[in-house]
């Protein structure tokens, strides 16, 4: 079984988009600047704010944080949306949710100009990407592509499974699989005989947010493996630890499977970098050599 490293195909990511940077830079383009925004206190939230502040410093992209209290209003915070949408210097917008509950998280996601959605969940991109008209493709599924594309040449005529349907993950996955003419199922809760299903897949991402769900034997011998999910659970001693909704020691027998941590997750942070440089590149009417999906 292979181990799909996703920390050394970000950190390839990552050196493409600081090249991308620097030639945008030198030929007289603007210098990207990512706007971060940030509602109330979430630890997880904090943590994943930091990583991506982190993550600008490293490949020269301008940071603008703005970290608001949870009393925040809805009022306030489109106030804060809208200033970042007219701001030339902000070339990609990122609202971390969750958003306090007495906030409207989609009206927010919907405000943010769909040039600076570097999340690509604006429905301008979720359109673009379902009749592949380009468009930017949202973090996660991007990075899954990428992914998939170092451990197979083609997925042409590949049997694919899905599961889960969810908005930013299991559906764009879908819509970029079919652009490359895989054969797709997507299955959800409510999906009958999700074994059967998946025993006869090519490729299975597993994007449930349900720990361990596929187990060895829901896996045929030689297919490959993509783990979205990423779930605490009690460890040894009293440490909790993360596991994905892939029950990873029992796929010796599976071609490569991404391990939790150190998979799926430094690629959404590098392709959300990238989405920054490509938008920055549109804004100034250069090409990017950023990879795409």
């Amino acid at each position: 079984m292979e181990l799909i490293d996703g920390k050394a195909l970000a950190r390839v990511v990552d050196e493409q988009t600081r090249a991308d940077v620097a030639a945008l830079v030198a030929s007289g383009g603007p210098r990207p600047g990512l706007a971060v925004v940030l509602v109330g206190d979430d630890p997880a939230s904090q943590v994943y704010v930091r990583r991506k502040i982190k993550g600008c410093e490293a490949v020269g992209i301008t940071s603008f944080e703005r970290r608001l209290p949870a009393s925040t209003t809805q009022a306030e915070l489109m106030a804060v949306i809208a200033a970042l949408n007219a701001d030339p210097q902000v070339h990609g917008i990122l609202c971390q949710v969750p958003l306090p509950p007495h906030i409207d998280q989609g009206a927010v996601l919907d405000a943010i100009r769909p040039d600076k959605d570097v999340d690509g969940f604006h429905p301008v991109n979720v359109g673009r990407l379902s009749t592949g008209t380009g468009g930017i493709v949202p973090c996660t599924p991007l990075g899954v592509m990428l992914l998939l594309d170092s451990v197979l040449p083609e997925l042409k005529g590949l049997d694919v499974v899905v599961i889960g349907k969810s908005n930013i993950v299991g559906k764009p996955i879908a819509m970029l699989l079919l652009e490359r003419e895989a054969t797709v199922t997507v299955t959800h809760i409510h999906t009958k005989g999700l074994a059967e299903i998946t025993r006869k897949a090519d490729v299975i991402v597993a994007a449930a947010g349900a720990p361990e769900l596929v187990r060895g034997y829901w896996v045929k011998p030689g297919a490959v493996i993509i783990d979205v999910g990423i779930t605490r659970v009690p460890g040894a001693n009293g440490k909790d630890r993360l596991v994905g909704d892939v029950a990873f020691a029992e796929m010796g027998h599976a071609r490569a499977v991404t391990p939790v941590p150190g998979g799926v997750g430094p690629m959404t942070i590098a392709c959300l970098l990238s989405n920054t440089v490509k938008a920055a590149c549109v804004a100034a009417g250069k090409q990017p050599m950023l990879a795409d999906a």
